[in-house]
């Protein structure tokens, strides 16, 4: 470990053993100075439950968390697992929450409050909701606004840490796109969609033989469980190490192409409702359901692509969300009204590139542009669309012409090298996380009696 980190530890277990010796009225006269470099009061009130390297959970926000997961489980009707049980799972996530949000600010990864604004504005568009409509729900289902959106703004710092460390590192070689290819064409199960259900086992890096025998009993345990009808969701929410666990073990929906080599060849030939066996990695002990399933795009050989334009007002510090929309707005009626010609608007106005084209992004895929896919869907040949959020900003977007093709060997292999890196990207993201949480410093402190 590196020196600061242990001697940060050192400074932080010497202060916690001085206030554990200190009568509570002598407490008071710890000098503020070495209250900063250590703990503020209300950890010490709440009562230290773990120290992840240098910095502590307290108890209050353990209580809190579970509360949170316990309404959340509830609300989505997964029967709750035994609260000792639950509450280990989430101490667990915290630590690994905690370890991850230690390395971004180590490394200087931050999300500011306007960044984090949009994000919760976008939420709430998601929701049909308005921004004050958004925070109400937040709050009558009993989490304080205020909590909610630094849990989001640790999310999206922990996403953001992910991409950079793992994301950006993954390599697809033009080997296994010709391998992929290859098996595709012969694959009976092209163009199908999977509902799945997940519970993983951790195996810790460098374990022993005593853990790996340890940790395999505990998933042929948790899957005789499941065979014996015990509930999938109950048992992830008690059982499995993965993050969607406290959320019942649900995957969602997921291209069956687009899954790990692993569960592939483990979910072949299952039924709706069907669970496989033990399927080992390196990272653990993995547990399929399949809850759903579904063909899509039967005739993937041809795709419809569309010829689109689009004028972009980005938002900016200058330029609020809000004023790059009533701008918008403004040209669309305009348009609408035929007072002036879509390139004209998109030459004067659009901040994108695209403007001194008159906004004319040329053949779209479906894929291309993710954000524009389900309204080029629903749109009629020359019709302007409602304000399309992006991470660019807002667009108008117009469809020009649409053309059924068939894919170009180019694309195929474009297609073929996302898929293999999503494939790739779950597997090194587990591996990822394993390693931060065994290379951390963790002390979980029994409760005081």
């Amino acid at each position: 470990m590196p020196k600061v980190q242990t001697m940060k530890r050192f400074v932080l277990l010497s202060v916690l053993c001085s206030l554990a010796q200190t009568p509570a009225g002598a407490q008071t006269k710890i000098s503020t100075s070495l209250a900063q470099q250590s703990l503020n009061q209300s950890q010490i009130v709440n009562g230290i439950a773990v120290i992840v390297n240098d910095e502590v959970i307290t108890r209050q926000e353990i209580a809190d968390r579970t509360r949170m997961i316990e309404r959340r489980l509830s609300s989505q009707g997964t029967a709750l697992p035994p609260r000792a049980e639950l509450q280990r799972q989430i101490v667990e996530r915290m630590i690994v929450d905690r370890a991850q949000l230690q390395l971004a600010k180590e490394t200087g990864l931050r999300v500011d409050d306007t960044m984090l604004d949009r994000a919760l504005l976008r939420m709430a568009e998601q929701n049909k909701l308005s921004l004050q409509d958004f925070r109400n729900q937040v709050e009558r289902e009993g989490t304080s606004y205020s909590q909610f959106r630094e849990e989001i703004r640790g999310d999206i710092i922990m996403q953001r840490l992910r991409e950079r460390e793992v994301d950006s590192k993954i390599q697809v070689s033009e080997s296994e796109v010709d391998n992929y290819l290859q098996a595709e064409n012969k694959s009976p199960q092209k163009n199908q969609e999977l509902e799945l259900s997940y519970i993983l086992i951790r195996i810790p890096e460098n374990a022993s033989p005593d853990v790996l025998e340890k940790q395999r009993t505990r998933a042929e345990y948790v899957l005789q469980q499941i065979k014996s009808g015990g509930d999938f969701s109950k048992l992830a929410a008690t059982y499995s190490d993965s993050a969607e666990g406290l959320k019942g073990g649900s995957l969602g929906w997921r291209a069956q192409e687009r899954l790990p080599q692993l569960f592939i060849d483990g979910i072949a030939n299952l039924k709706v409702g069907d669970v496989t066996g033990l399927l080992k990695s390196a990272n653990g002990y993995h547990i399929l359901k399949i809850t759903g399933k579904r063909s899509t795009n039967p005739g993937a050989a041809a795709v419809t692509q569309a010829h689109v334009r689009h004028i972009l007002i980005k938002i900016t510090p200058t330029v609020t969300e809000e004023q790059a929309r009533h701008k918008l707005l403004d040209i669309k009626q305009r348009l609408d009204n035929k007072a002036a010609k879509f390139e004209d608007l998109a030459q004067s106005f659009s901040t994108d590139s695209s403007a001194s084209k008159g906004g004319d992004l040329g053949w779209v895929y479906p894929g291309d542009i993710p954000e524009f896919d389900a309204t080029i869907a629903a749109m009629a040949i020359g019709q302007v669309s409602e304000p399309v959020k992006s991470a660019a900003g807002l667009h108008l977007i117009e469809v020009l012409e649409r053309k059924n093709d068939e894919v170009s060997p180019e694309r195929q292999r474009q297609l073929a090298r996302q898929v293999i890196r999503e494939r790739k990207l779950d597997e090194a993201t587990l591996d990822w996380v394993r390693q931060l949480r065994d290379r951390a410093y963790v002390e979980i402190r029994a409760e005081d009696k």
